[in-house]
């Protein structure tokens, strides 16, 4: 099936006002009623850091992103409604009004939202609901937490979410940077993957066993076929207090295209991207606001 995947990537890339947060929070409280994020900015002159950990500014920028995408698309707010699975699977459906029927049926638009840190992201396609839903993205920054800890010692807090195979890959003899580099890889997959399936929080990671050598994934000792796996790099230059700071960020897409082989298709610089990716900021997400409950 040709469903092409378009991803929206948002870089909160300086500090936010408090006025700012309110704008951003009204507008997901009236028009994605279904997000329910509590407020959570009181007396607060940014909210990149300080609104952590409840609820994650990228959690209320990530809500805005389909409000942003169909306001691009020229689809008036009261021409659609965003859809839910049993499990948790969003979709757009536009009205059918003046719209022939086949027509109408592959109108669904599937999307999943992710964030992490300073870069938000949506993921979408568009067909029929039941091509379309089984759509994942997952972002892991290139980056240990707690600030100071070592690379090893970060990756070791992962094990559990690791096959024996995994943990091969990264092996502390192979230095830090291939260690963080690949670890964020295998992260950011699962993560994709888990969100693609709809799978319920405490779903075991370690379940699935992606071989990136081979390129080649398994969940439950069976593989995994008819997935289509896309990997990049996000580099942002992000200003906190008065400082710029460089940030990477390793993203990866999941998408079941029902093939017989999955793939995994690598995208290494920024002009492999500019087909299906897109990179706004935070800037241009505000001076949109009071367009997109039209």
């Amino acid at each position: 099936m040709e469903c092409p995947i378009l991803v929206w990537m948002l870089s909160i890339n300086r500090d936010v006002t408090t006025e700012e947060y309110d704008k951003c929070y009204n507008l997901v409280k009236e028009c994605v009623p279904h997000a329910k994020i509590p407020y959570d900015c009181t007396s607060i002159d940014s909210f990149p850091e300080t609104c952590l950990p409840a609820p994650a500014p990228g959690h209320v920028i990530c809500e805005m992103l389909p409000l942003l995408m169909m306001r691009h698309r020229r689809i008036s707010r009261t021409k659609w409604k965003d859809c839910v699975t049993s499990n948790g699977k969003h979709w757009i459906e536009q009205s059918p009004d003046d719209m022939p029927p086949e027509k109408f049926l592959q109108s669904m638009i599937g999307y999943h939202l992710a964030y992490e840190n300073s870069l938000c992201g949506m993921i979408m396609t568009q067909g029929r609901q039941r091509q379309v839903i089984n759509v994942g993205l997952g972002i892991k920054q290139l980056t240990v937490e707690p600030r100071g800890v070592s690379v090893a010692a970060y990756a070791e807090s992962f094990a559990h979410k690791l096959t024996p195979l995994e943990l091969t890959f990264i092996s502390p003899d192979l230095g830090d940077e291939v260690v963080l580099r690949r670890l964020c890889i295998l992260l950011s997959l699962k993560a994709a993957y888990i969100k693609a399936v709809g799978q319920v929080r405490g779903f075991d990671w370690s379940r699935l066993e992606f071989n990136i050598p081979n390129e080649s994934a398994r969940g439950d000792d069976h593989p995994l076929q008819g997935w289509e796996f896309r990997l990049f790099k996000a580099q942002l230059g992000v200003q906190r207090n008065g400082t710029v700071i460089e940030e990477s960020y390793q993203c990866a897409c999941a998408f079941f295209r029902g093939t017989k082989e999955s793939k995994f298709i690598w995208h290494d610089n920024a002009k492999d991207l500019e087909a299906w990716v897109q990179f706004i900021n935070i800037d241009q997400m505000i001076k949109v606001i009071p367009k997109l409950t039209a």
